[in-house]
């Protein structure tokens, strides 16, 4: 097992399926289970439903007077538009415009905000900014992060949460889930329509059976961490370090990444005022030195992290996860690419753990319009 300080509540459930409890985070976290083929938790989750334990996410009460304006200067977001039972996907940035992490904002009350960090130093920089301000910080790892994800989610959840069907996306709600007081929240990792389940360390254990014992008629099944690296090539989600400049860097720069470069300028909302590196973000645009960008692979093996793109005669690119879909028949890549050949149908070859010709392909592979997750009802 990984020597983590953060301790799972589901940690023997991991064990009994046949994980290791590899670190993440700094908890020991379910890359892979002897007990479910990573193919067979990919598919569950496009066409039935998977259940997950993500709690190795930093899960953040910010709470007072000024957290509001803590985070509307240290994010990309207008957290004024927030509403409690409501919640966004926003970015953070250095000073020099660059991105650190990621994280989902939810508001839970007027003073009152839960913030879900991934593997980026967004937490300390929120921390040392809240020093000297009204405003509490605590650190809730007692909280544990269950995640329903797939399209028959919607329908298990039906049966025992009232109103569960018109919560719409980026929305949560409190209630109880098997006589447990819950926050269930309309988000995921996956690009499929999907619930996180968030609740007390002493009653993750009872939900995750129940949810395992109930949902077997409809084929839901426990699904270990690294399926998400399958699901996020095909639905565009990024995964801090594993597609930035921490893990592949510059010959000649320090690391770091625009929201541009990384297609994440999206998440800097239009009515957005002054906000740590959003004046250097603006003096970003049209300066990008690579694009994030899908590769599509000819042949039915997956590209490794690390295999190289190459095109008229020079190396354009690296791959940064890649896989196989026996759901579609198609080899798929996310890569970090020369601008000039991040175009729909640019003619590449991979060279490394695979050899074979590629195109590159535009982002996300499955439901580019995001119709599921969205989807109503």
């Amino acid at each position: 097992m990984a020597n983590s300080w953060r301790i799972s509540a589901l940690s023997e459930r991991h064990r009994a399926l046949g994980s290791k409890l590899e670190d993440w985070n700094g908890m020991g976290t379910a890359w892979t289970y002897e007990a479910t083929d990573l193919a067979d938790a990919h598919e569950a989750i496009r066409t039935r439903a998977g259940l997950m334990d993500v709690s190795g996410l930093k899960k953040v009460h910010y709470v007072g007077p000024h957290a509001e304006s803590l985070l509307e200067y240290a994010t990309s977001r207008d957290i004024a538009k927030l509403y409690p039972g409501k919640s966004v996907y926003a970015t953070i940035l250095n000073d020099a415009g660059k991105f650190i992490d990621d994280c989902v904002i939810y508001r839970t009350g007027p003073n009152a905000f839960m913030v879900v960090h991934g593997a980026g130093s967004g937490y300390e920089m929120l921390v040392r900014s809240a020093q000297g301000r009204q405003v509490a910080v605590l650190f809730d790892d007692d909280l544990h992060d269950l995640s329903l994800q797939g399209p028959l989610a919607v329908d298990f959840l039906a049966e025992h949460v009232p109103g569960i069907r018109e919560l719409p996306y980026f929305h949560h709600l409190q209630t109880k889930l098997f006589g447990c007081p819950v926050m269930i929240s309309r988000t995921g990792y996956t690009g499929e329509r999907g619930y996180e389940i968030f609740c007390k360390a002493a009653d993750a254990p009872l939900i995750w059976d129940t949810i395992l014992e109930k949902g077997q008629p409809m084929g839901i099944i426990p699904c270990a961490f690294t399926a998400l690296d399958w699901l996020r090539v095909e639905s565009y989600l990024l995964f801090f370090p594993y597609d930035n400049s921490e893990m592949y860097p510059f010959a000649d720069q320090a690391a770091g990444d625009s929201l541009w470069e990384l297609g994440l300028d999206f998440t800097v909302s239009p009515t957005k005022a002054e906000f740590r590196g959003g004046l250097e973000h603006a003096r970003l645009k049209g300066k990008e030195r690579f694009r994030i960008f899908g590769v599509l692979l000819e042949g039915e093996q997956a590209a490794a992290g690390g295999d190289t793109l190459w095109a008229d005669g020079k190396q354009v690119g690296v791959i940064t996860c890649g896989m196989y879909s026996r759901l579609t028949g198609k080899s798929m890549a996310i890569a970090r690419m020369e601008v000039p050949y991040a175009e729909q149908g640019c003619p590449l070859e991979v060279r490394g753990s695979v050899n074979v010709k590629a195109i590159a392909h535009a982002m996300p592979f499955d439901d580019p319009e995001k119709k599921k997750r969205t989807a109503k009802g």
